[in-house]
């Protein structure tokens, strides 16, 4: 099985990056950085999402982000599916930090039960495909909708949505061009079929 070990992303200011993410999200080895200037604009094709254990520590890492300069993009407000908010980094990147709990149960704060990167996908299905042939086993899958996959313990978890459903989940604009300002470190090499890097 192919796993997430870690997430570079592209920013345009290394030690700024540092500073924003140790104060707002703190996920240690998993995130790391490397200087770019790529051109992109608009959404960046992808989200990634902090899972946790109820409404307290979803506010937890929203309050201090937003505190260190991140911009709301969707309040952190309780819903159907429980509670949670969408930021964007002052690098452009979309972090959501959501529950499915809508009442606080005394968790620890600032705890995090699972990072998944939500990649949307031009088409979930031709996407699907390409990952179960990488190695990745499915874990749910609802049609051409949402595909997410196994991870092991502390690894980053993949997950597959439509371009538009993914950009609206964010509270952006499907639209967008260039770089994605990312790279997946997963122990392999390839571009997947929407252009994301693994290395």
């Amino acid at each position: 099985m192919t796993n997430i070990d870690s997430i570079t992303l592209e920013v345009p200011d290394t030690a700024a990056a540092e500073t924003f993410y140790d104060k707002a999200f703190g996920l240690g080895d998993r995130l790391r950085f490397q200087k770019s200037e790529a051109p992109t604009s608009g959404f960046r094709g992808f989200v990634l999402s902090l899972v946790v254990a109820d409404p307290g520590v979803v506010d937890s890492f929203l309050h201090p982000a937003i505190d260190a300069g991140a911009t709301v993009l969707k309040p952190a407000k309780k819903s159907f599916w429980g509670y949670g908010g969408v930021v964007a980094a002052p690098d452009g990147t979309i972090w959501k930090v959501a529950t499915s709990t809508k009442k606080d149960t005394g968790a620890p704060a600032r705890t995090v039960a699972d990072v998944v990167l939500l990649i949307g996908a031009d088409d979930v299905a031709v996407s699907k495909k390409f990952y179960e042939t990488a190695g990745l086993t499915v874990s749910k899958s609802f049609g051409r909708k949402y595909v997410e996959f196994d991870s092991a313990p502390d690894a980053v978890t993949l997950a597959l949505y439509g371009r538009k459903a993914a950009a609206k989940d964010a509270g952006v604009p499907a639209d967008g061009s260039g770089s994605h300002r990312i790279v997946v470190g997963g122990g392999a090499s390839f571009t997947d079929p929407d252009g994301f890097v693994w290395a």
